[in-house]
């Protein structure tokens, strides 16, 4: 099925409805977005940088919504790569098994226009990333693209997002946390530079006690 695409439409007009252009001029943004839209805009391909901003995350959120319009959002995570670049507009995942009430599912089935919100607190970035999915269930040679090697997860299915456009926001109001894992092996290294450091205190406290002890030469 083609998408339909006005002439005149750049990639933000997927989230700059009229409404939200209305509320822009309203409230005195909108001519500073309207420059960056005469640019082309949100860029709709994924390059490099995305590439590998997106092959070292752990988790995203995902956001779909039913037929009616009610929106939910769910936590996906797994190793990081798990959300993976399938080609320059397309990512996708193996879903895992869950709590099994299949919401994201469900809304899917009625509704393919999904949003990925991806943020990276330790360096303080964020990506918005619009598209619509489709459930995959009867590709192996895909599933097998995706699944994670060693990731101890039962695979049911996997989600195939075709990216329409995303846009990377500043850190400003982010605020700065570090994975437990990361921290951990710091505090590791720490403790055992410590040790180090004492061990040659020791072995100095000692040398300087031997030689009070030695009685004076000559």
């Amino acid at each position: 099925m083609t998408r339909a695409v006005r002439a005149d439409s750049v990639p933000s007009d997927v989230a700059f409805t009229a409404a939200v252009k209305a509320i822009q001029r309203a409230r005195g943004s909108r001519a500073s977005y309207a420059r960056m839209e005469t640019s082309g805009g949100w860029s709709t391909e994924i390059d490099d940088e995305l590439a590998g901003f997106i092959a070292e995350q752990t988790s995203f959120f995902l956001a779909t919504a039913n037929a009616a319009g009610q929106p939910y959002i769910q936590h996906r995570g797994g190793p990081p790569g798990f959300l993976r670049v399938l080609g320059p507009q397309q990512l996708g995942f193996a879903d895992f098994a869950g709590n099994r009430q299949y919401i994201s599912l469900g809304n899917l089935s009625e509704n393919p226009k999904v949003h990925l919100f991806l943020i990276d607190y330790e360096t303080r970035q964020r990506v918005k990333i619009w598209g619509e999915a489709r459930v995959v269930t009867d590709d192996r040679a895909l599933l097998s693209r995706l699944v994670v090697e060693g990731y101890r997860a039962k695979v049911e299915q996997a989600i195939v997002i075709d990216v329409r456009a995303w846009d990377a926001n500043c850190p400003q109001h982010i605020p700065q946390r570090f994975e437990a894992a990361d921290v951990a092996l710091v505090l590791e290294r720490r403790d055992q530079r410590i040790a180090e450091l004492e061990g040659k205190v020791a072995e100095l406290e000692r040398t300087i006690a031997t030689l009070r002890r030695s009685p004076p030469r000559g």
